[in-house]
């Protein structure tokens, strides 16, 4: 076995496979960007080092850096995790040339399977089913068009390298195809510098298995269990689970066979998944593609199989024979995996980020979280938005699902924006329950699943947090300086206008101390309230209920969190109260996520029209176009190229005819 490896990842991935190598005794060494210096897994290893600026392409996609740190520390060999360099081929090149081991396939098995016009004729040749189409190299772009005509619609054109989704094309009708491959072409392109398509025919209401596979030097192959993904949004897994429901013992004694031969076909070391689609009802199987790598759902293998698969990795690079056996006697039962993101599903699913201000993660029987997080880290947009995975097991599929939700209701995450509410909704539906799947259900469900506007309760949560911490403490106070909204010679309550970050504002009217307080929602009949602070979190009581908040404040933005769902709001005057019209947009141009600005197309005092395009702003490999929201003069123009802003930030005021020139006084609320 290995003294000492080093981990060439960063984040949550980084954090586990430490605790395996700590498990086994072996020295870890990670490696940080300057964006990570103080981030979760440089403490979670025995030695980091830097390997450059915050940039992906000048650290963890640096080949000779990350190299180079292996040498200097004298490791023996590398754990790529996943994502980043995992399955680059070059990377396993540069690592045996440097006298490391590599911990995962051959750079030959890499190119093959990374390859899908090259992958399918392997496997078809190992007499395993793929998914009817064209996928020969260097198809033209009238190549591509024919196949469509051909093979029918609906199909999907597809790049040969890379996968997530980009460059992906569902087409549904021949009008517009050629606009449509080259638009695909250019975004795989840009995503994988290669722009190679194949098409494939569609599959309506398709499901996504795969099947870990496990292969040692010495021509053993295990399959220990197929996983369910079909749970995806833009082509992207958010929950996973093993076994799948669908799957009786003779449907997967064939996908795992299948997968064997998959693996054998490329002469597989290490651990991979082989994956799949059939239909919603389990016709059918096609090979659709082999990741060389560990998977980021491989948690609930783990723990249904009590197989360790980062240990069998590193017993496998090490030249360690497969148990015939390993996995078979394992926990069993059922474990399900949801990944949580920093992203905002009320806005479009919009990246978010900033500085981690709360941090609560969830225990319990069967509950496991994988996670790069701690309190005070920042959140920016260089790397993949997926923060952390909440895994529970069960030895049924209800009582896995069941201990899912809670843990997911018992998480809290204050200060960045997460999915985890959108998680515990898509949980909710009966198609989950019942184990009705298939890759197109969160898109149909998705405007069920958000929730636009927080719930009354919450506004006045907000408006009491910001009224108990005005409020002096002691037994002595000053009667005039108790913000109670009591004037002179009348009787009206102290008037707030709370919102979401970039969200329409709420008049909430508070009378009296927090303890015991009359509050108006919108002009609304007057109800009690009372609210305190108890062990760190904020304690409200209104209209027949008590509801236990974690709360934070940055700035002016209040973040409150419960039962898994986390609110940002912020408290600004309204239109009117500035004596402006109020029919008119907002004329302030804010950035709707945290990010870089990319360009700006226009300039100080320039005429534009509304919805004309303004400026590009990206966050974690999503870019977002910003436009005019009335029709005027840019003034007071902040953004510049390359700028870090964040959300819901001042960037420009479009200034029209009726308005004052003179620069709007503006604030960030990120």
């Amino acid at each position: 076995m290995f003294e000492s490896v080093l981990i060439a990842n960063r984040g949550e991935i980084a954090v586990r496979i430490a605790r395996t190598l700590t498990d086994l005794g072996i020295h870890s060494i990670g490696v940080y960007s300057d964006a990570d210096q103080d981030a979760r897994h440089v403490g979670a290893v025995d030695r980091a080092v830097r390997i450059g600026p915050a940039s992906a392409t000048e650290s963890y996609l640096n080949i000779d850096a990350v190299v180079a740190a292996a040498v200097r520390t004298g490791a023996q060999a590398v754990h790529p995790g996943y994502g980043f360099l995992a399955e680059n081929a070059d990377f396993a090149r540069a690592c045996a040339a440097a006298g490391l081991v590599f911990i995962g396939p051959s750079p030959a098995a890499i190119e093959l399977m990374g390859d899908k016009i090259r992958a399918k004729h392997a496997v078809v040749a190992a007499g395993v089913g793929v998914v009817p189409g064209r996928s020969e190299a260097g198809l033209s772009d009238q190549d591509l068009i024919d196949a469509v005509r051909e093979i029918g619609l609906p199909v999907l054109l597809k790049p040969s390298a890379g996968g997530g989704g980009k460059g992906m094309r569902r087409v549904t009708t021949i009008e517009g195809i050629a606009d449509t491959v080259r638009a695909a072409r250019r975004e795989a392109r840009a995503a994988f510098g290669d722009d190679t398509l194949l098409v494939e025919r569609y599959i309506e209401r398709p499901r996504h298995l795969e099947v870990q596979v496990l292969a040692d030097q010495h021509g053993t192959v295990l399959a220990l269990g197929e996983r369910e993904c079909s749970l995806q949004r833009r082509h992207q897994k958010i929950i996973e689970e093993a076994p799948s429901p669908l799957l009786d013992s003779d449907a997967r004694a064939d996908f795992l066979a299948d997968a064997v031969a998959v693996a054998k076909a490329c002469a597989y070391v290490g651990a991979g998944t082989v994956e799949f689609i059939t239909d919603i009802e389990g016709r059918g199987r096609s090979f659709l593609e082999m990741n060389t790598r560990l998977q980021v759902e491989h948690p609930v293998t783990e723990l249904v199989s009590g197989v360790d698969l980062v240990e069998w990795q590193l017993r496998v690079a090490a030249g360690q024979r497969l148990p015939a056996d390993l996995g078979s006697t394992g926990p069993g039962g059922h474990a399900v995996e949801a990944r949580v993101y920093a992203e905002d599903p009320d806005r479009g699913f919009l990246p978010t980020g900033g500085r981690i201000l709360d941090l609560v993660e969830p225990a319990g029987p069967g509950v496991r979280v994988d996670s790069g997080l701690q309190s005070g880290a920042e959140i920016g947009g260089d790397y993949d938005p997926m923060l952390a995975k909440v895994i529970a097991w069960g030895p049924d599929r209800a009582t896995a699902l069941r201990r899912l939700d809670g843990a997911l209701s018992r998480t809290a995450l204050l200060g960045v924006t997460t999915n985890v509410a959108f998680l515990r909704a898509l949980l909710s539906r009966d198609e989950v329950r019942t184990g009705l799947l298939d890759t197109g259900l969160v898109e149909r469900v998705v405007d069920e699943l958000v929730e636009p506007r927080p719930p009354e309760a919450v506004l006045v949560a907000a408006a009491l947090e910001r009224q108990l911490a005005a409020e002096p403490s002691g037994n002595v106070v000053d009667p005039w300086d108790i913000p109670d909204g009591w004037r002179m010679g009348e009787s009206s309550a102290r008037r707030r206008w709370i919102g979401p970050i970039g969200g329409d504002q709420v008049e909430v009217t508070v009378q009296g101390l927090a303890s015991a307080a009359r509050i108006r929602i919108d002009g609304g009949p007057s109800i009690p309230a009372a609210a305190r602070f108890e062990h760190g979190e904020l304690v409200v009581a209104y209209d027949g209920t008590v509801q236990r908040y974690r709360h934070a404040r940055t700035g002016e933005v209040c973040w409150l969190g419960s039962a898994g769902r986390t609110w940002a709001l912020v408290e600004r005057t309204p239109l009117a109260e500035a004596g402006q019209d109020t029919s008119v947009a907002d004329p302030i141009v804010r950035s709707p996520m945290p990010g870089t600005v990319l360009s700006v197309a226009v300039a100080e005092g320039e005429e534009v029209r509304p919805n004309q395009p303004l400026l590009i702003v990206e966050a974690m490999k999503m870019e977002h176009t910003v436009l005019a929201p009335v029709a005027g003069q840019v003034r007071d123009l902040r953004a510049r190229p390359g700028a870090q802003v964040a959300v819901d930030e001042a960037l420009a005021v479009v200034v029209t005819a009726a308005e004052p020139t003179d620069p709007v006084s503006t604030s960030a609320a990120g």
